[in-house]
């Protein structure tokens, strides 16, 4: 199958963020075949930046991030859906290596990676790869029975997206899209977290005090309106299941 990418990115008043993503996705090794930019109520001129870069701008002015990234995603006609933020930058091999991923035999369903935080102080780095992102991906994989999306990093198989794209909870401006996303795969999906897949972003969680309690906020919203049928030994019995079942059509 031929490998088409379109890298969505939800925004938000980040136009400053935006052109420095969008430099750093017309540096790719291998290119995009679409940059889709959704603004999401923005009153700077975070389109205007998109444009001027020959993204797409879709118009999402109900603000929520996982409307505007279903938006996004609804809008996108790569066969591969790669998703990052305004503030994600990029390593020139970013693209080639999702490609490449999605190319193999054994191809997951998502491919996702780390974050390193570029704008904080070192120990202020340090702290949040390791205890804010390195404990999402702990917890949320036991929670969860394999590894969480991390949106600012990640890649999605677009047949999966239409397969769930009416079970997320688009609506909710209080839940994280990767996480909820994530809630939403399917137990035949699978998700590939490399952690060599790292993804520079900005440390602006950490800015101000509010600003963090509100995303930790999201987070526990996203985990509550999520859990009805979804508790983790569930989780991990259906994906039991599914596994006995593929070993014993396999025998």
């Amino acid at each position: 199958m031929e490998i088409t990418i379109s890298v969505v990115i939800p925004a938000r008043d980040d136009a400053a963020f935006l052109r420095r993503a969008l430099e750093a996705l017309a540096a790719q090794t291998r290119p995009a075949d679409e940059i889709v930019v959704v603004d999401n109520g923005s009153s700077d001129d975070t389109a205007e930046v998109a444009r001027s870069h020959g993204a797409r701008v879709i118009d999402e002015p109900v603000q929520g991030i996982l409307r505007a990234t279903a938006a996004g995603f609804d809008a996108a006609t790569g066969s591969i859906l790669a998703r990052i933020d305004a503030d994600s930058v990029p390593r020139p091999d970013w693209l080639e290596r999702v490609a490449r991923v999605f190319s193999g035999p054994d191809a997951p369903t998502a491919y996702t990676g780390p974050g390193a935080f570029y704008d904080i102080n070192a120990a202020g780095a340090w702290a949040g790869k390791t205890f804010y992102l390195g404990g999402y991906v702990t917890w949320m994989t036991l929670f969860l029975g394999h590894a969480p999306l991390f949106g600012s990093n990640m890649a999605l198989r677009r047949d999966a997206w239409l397969r769930i794209r009416d079970t997320v909870h688009r609506t909710d401006r209080r839940v994280h899209d990767d996480l909820d996303i994530t809630y939403h795969l399917l137990p035949d999906m699978t998700v590939e977290y490399d952690p060599t897949l790292v993804m520079p972003i900005s440390g602006r969680p950490f800015h101000s005090y509010k600003g963090f309690m509100r995303r930790l906020g999201w987070a526990f919203r996203t985990i509550a309106v999520n859990l009805p049928g979804q508790w983790p030994w569930q989780r991990w019995a259906r994906r039991r299941r599914l596994s006995r079942r593929a070993a014993a059509g396999r025998s």
